[in-house]
């Protein structure tokens, strides 16, 4: 847990039945049973697909199987619209517990306890199946770090929280300059190996071979309870902005895969919730320092890293997210310069966005935030977020002969101030303001 950058851990899952599952194993596990795939189109634009352009088709795991093998029985099934040469298809954030929900049995053929974590299994996993070309956009997740298994093809798939208006596979560097100092360290997963993705390090993933499956779990953190709040916070914005525009407008600010957008008082029950946990959590953090206080300055030291902190009200937020888990003792840190890297694990290097992009872990988020915007993709649990940018400033508007801008292009829309509301920078002020109203 005290690693801050990427890392590939081989030689540790050797023994996981897991790693017998391989499309066709999950085809016949499966036996006919519906999922969901996402279909994007191969050709690379310096717009990223994001779920909302993209296709959605109900199918079984045989009927991809057969499409991707270009059999003629596609011809007429759910994929009979969409050429194997011109598309990918992604079956992605299937939660294991649910697919297998009459299968619990199958859950323990993944074993995260051996990464230190008891009684973590498929139960809480997340299964990845993608075609050739398949990708996950430029993003990071709001909360937890990530462990991603790779197990047949290469490259992982990961839970997306906020999304990037860069694409990095070729990113547009007249609308996002910024973009030129960024630093890419580039991993190709293989099967049987297990990327680490650290908290809140930008990411964008994608399958370099015909059938990619990959395993993922979210390890928890103390501080995903504030995480929660600000998502609740973005949430009930949204909702209750975007219900209130003529829905004959056709723009598509929800989630395709949302069933439907949840009410105010819904979205209230949310944040009362995130902030109670919080509490909660903030009570039983004070009464283990209150216990562990006579075991020395070092835990005192920590403590009061701990609570500057939380009191520190308006940092810039790049500048938050690279440094907010570095508040380490001396012994920690001490112990973070001996991460025996070596054959069992590699390190993640940075490398030239010249080079391949597949799999790229950026590590500057100073320039991400400050350059590009994004917008929530799913929450960590079956519920979904919506809409979601960090960038204030819109590309210069077109000018007209007279050296004055198109009126028709200076009208500001409900996305316009959206852009500026539920900026990072502004849904953390809110939520620690709301923490401060609700302590007091």
């Amino acid at each position: 847990m005290s690693l801050q950058q990427p890392a590939v851990f081989c030689n540790m899952v050797g023994d996981w039945p897991a790693l017998h599952w391989n499309a066709k194993y999950l085809s016949a596990v499966l036996d006919g049973k519906m999922i969901q795939f996402r279909l994007g189109l191969k050709m690379v634009d310096l717009v990223p697909q994001f779920e909302t352009r993209c296709s959605y088709v109900m199918a079984t795991l045989e009927e991809f199987l057969a499409w991707s093998c270009g059999q003629p029985s596609c011809l007429s099934g759910p994929f009979s619209c969409y050429e194997y040469s011109k598309y990918w298809a992604y079956a992605d954030y299937k939660y294991i517990a649910r697919i297998f929900e009459d299968k619990p049995e199958i859950f323990q053929d993944i074993r995260w306890s051996d990464f230190g974590f008891p009684g973590r299994s498929g139960k809480e996993s997340t299964l990845w199946i993608g075609s050739e070309g398949a990708n996950t956009p430029c993003h990071l997740d709001s909360y937890g770090c990530n462990l991603v298994l790779q197990v047949q093809g290469r490259i992982p798939y990961e839970e997306s929280s906020v999304f990037s208006k860069v694409n990095v596979a070729n990113p547009d560097l007249k609308r996002f300059p910024e973009f030129r100092n960024t630093t890419a360290h580039v991993v190709t997963l293989s099967p049987g190996q297990v990327l680490l993705v650290p908290r809140h390090w930008w990411h964008y993933v994608e399958s370099i071979d015909p059938i990619t499956v990959s395993i993922n779990s979210w390890i928890e953190l103390d501080a995903d309870h504030e995480a929660r709040i600000e998502e609740a916070i973005t949430r009930m914005l949204v909702c209750a902005i975007k219900s209130a525009e003529n829905p004959s407008d056709g723009d598509l600010w929800l989630n395709p895969t949302e069933v439907e957008a949840t009410s105010h008082e819904i979205n209230l029950q949310y944040l009362n919730k995130a902030v109670s946990e919080y509490f909660k959590c903030q009570k039983a953090s004070v009464s283990e320092q209150t216990c562990s206080s006579s075991t020395g300055a070092e835990q005192r030291t920590r403590a009061s890293c701990k609570r500057k902190k939380k009191e520190v009200g308006c940092e810039p937020e790049g500048y938050r997210l690279l440094t907010h888990e570095f508040a380490f003792s001396t012994f920690k840190a001490e112990k973070l310069q001996k991460i025996p890297f070596g054959p069992h694990l590699i390190q993640v290097l940075p490398q030239s966005q010249e080079g391949s992009s597949m799999g790229a872990v950026a590590s500057d988020t100073r320039n991400l935030h400050e350059d590009e915007g994004g917008h929530f993709g799913k929450l960590h649990s079956a519920r979904k977020q919506l809409v979601m940018s960090n960038e204030c400033e819109t590309p210069a508007h077109p000018v007209d002969s007279e050296g004055s801008p198109d009126a028709s292009q200076t009208a500001l829309s409900t996305n316009d101030l959206l852009d500026c509301l539920v900026n990072p920078h502004v849904i953390n002020l809110v939520a620690r303001l709301l923490l401060e109203r609700t302590r007091v």
